[in-house]
C-alpha cells in the first residue's frame, strides 16, 4: 500500500476530520498528530498522519442532546 507524502494544513487536516481548526492545533500540542515544520511558522501535518489517526478509530465527540452550549 502507497502512503500519501502530501502535506496538508491545519486548515485542510480539519476538514478532513470534520474538526475546527482550533481543535487540531490542540491535538498538535498535545502531540496527538505528527507534524512537519517547513518553516519556524509553518506547520503542516502529512497525510499519513491523518491515516493513522483514522485507522486507530478516531472519532470527534458529539455533544449530548438537551444541553445548553455556551457561545
Amino acid at each position: 500500500m502507497m502512503i500519501e507524502n502530501r502535506l496538508l494544513t491545519v486548515e485542510e487536516t480539519a476538514q478532513r476530520l470534520g474538526l475546527k481548526p482550533a481543535t487540531i492545533r490542540r491535538m498538535i500540542f498535545q502531540r496527538r498528530i505528527d507534524t512537519v515544520r517547513p518553516s519556524v511558522r509553518a506547520v503542516r501535518i502529512p497525510e499519513a498522519a491523518i491515516k493513522k489517526i483514522l485507522e486507530q478509530g478516531y472519532r470527534p465527540a458529539v455533544p449530548m442532546q438537551g444541553k445548553d452550549t455556551v457561545s
